[in-house]
């Protein structure tokens, strides 16, 4: 095992979880051989025709990252970890919600403005996985990420996507959407949040909904607080100074101001240290990827290793 690579606990959790060859198409190569070459380029930034041969032909490694990122497999690994994290009651459902800017490389310029190829029948020459509803998953990706525009945008730091994501109360992430550098924090707050899905063991329904939930002023608006309020979300977001003026002026017609907790905003910081702890991955910090949706599985696979190692 080398630095960086999957421990032994580590993939005996996650060795129940990745797809399985249907055995019409021949075999996977070994699961913890790709994730390995994955989890080496994440960590370094590497180009992918420069993995080492030890994790195997890099178009493999690739290959299967590419169609994990589009089918959906990457978020329901993730799932499948906070399911098992969520049953074990080591999930703090004290969640705070923020974003963070992603420089693009100018190699993350130039994608091909037509969609990805739908995955074929037969799957790849080794038998990759062929999910039930491929395409529901990719306009999902599509959508969050800007279709057409790939996640990326202009905003001060120049080229750049936004990474949105909510974490639980020890820093880890629950959810993530990436869109253009220059898109407001407050429009994604309900999406980020929707997309908080943990399964329960057997059956009954996901848990969706957190205990309590702390975000900086960005998100400080009524659309909002109305969001919250209609789901029976506790929160604690500070207000606007701005807001506070408006409000004032008004007198008794401006209403109460906001409840605001001082010691639940100091958890806060939580969000932030979910977000050190994914940009320790170069992959991450710096966008790479051309196609918006691979991004995405490129953050979401770092987040699936956050989990264990936390």
């Amino acid at each position: 095992m080398e630095r960086g690579d999957l421990t032994d606990a580590e993939w005996e959790q996650l060795q129940p979880l990745p797809p399985v060859s249907n055995g019409r198409c021949g075999r996977w190569r070994d699961h913890r051989q790709v994730i390995n070459g994955i989890l080496h380029r994440l960590r370094t930034g590497v180009q992918w025709r420069d993995l080492p041969e030890r994790f195997g032909p890099w178009k493999t490694v690739y290959e299967r990252h590419r169609r994990w990122s589009v089918d959906g497999t990457w978020e329901r690994l993730l799932q499948q970890v906070q399911a098992a994290a969520d049953a074990a009651g080591e999930i703090d459902w004290d969640i705070s919600v923020d974003s963070t800017i992603v420089r693009a490389h100018q190699h993350a310029a130039g994608a091909r403005t037509d969609p990805p190829p739908e995955p074929s029948a037969r799957g790849a020459e080794e038998g990759e996985h062929q999910d039930e509803t491929p395409w529901q998953s990719l306009v999902g990706c599509l959508v969050e990420v800007g279709a057409g525009g790939e996640g990326l945008g202009r905003s001060r730091g120049g080229f750049t996507s936004k990474l949105h994501l909510s974490a639980d109360g020890r820093c880890r992430p629950l959810s993530l959407i990436v869109t253009p550098g220059q898109r407001a924090d407050c429009t994604q707050f309900k999406p980020v949040l929707e997309k908080i899905r943990v399964p329960r063991p057997g059956l009954g329904r996901p848990r969706k909904k957190p205990d309590s939930l702390a975000a900086d002023r960005a998100y400080s608006n009524g659309p909002v607080r109305e969001y919250l309020r209609r789901r029976g979300i506790r929160h604690t977001i500070p207000e606007k100074s701005d807001s506070q003026a408006a409000r004032l002026r008004k007198g008794s017609r401006g209403g109460r101001p906001p409840s605001f907790d001082k010691d639940r905003y100091k958890k806060r910081n939580t969000v932030e240290r979910a977000i050190n702890r994914l940009k320790q991955f170069r992959a991450v910090a710096t966008r790479y990827d051309k196609r918006g949706y691979v991004f995405l599985g490129t953050a979401i696979a770092a987040a699936l290793t956050v989990w264990p190692r936390t």
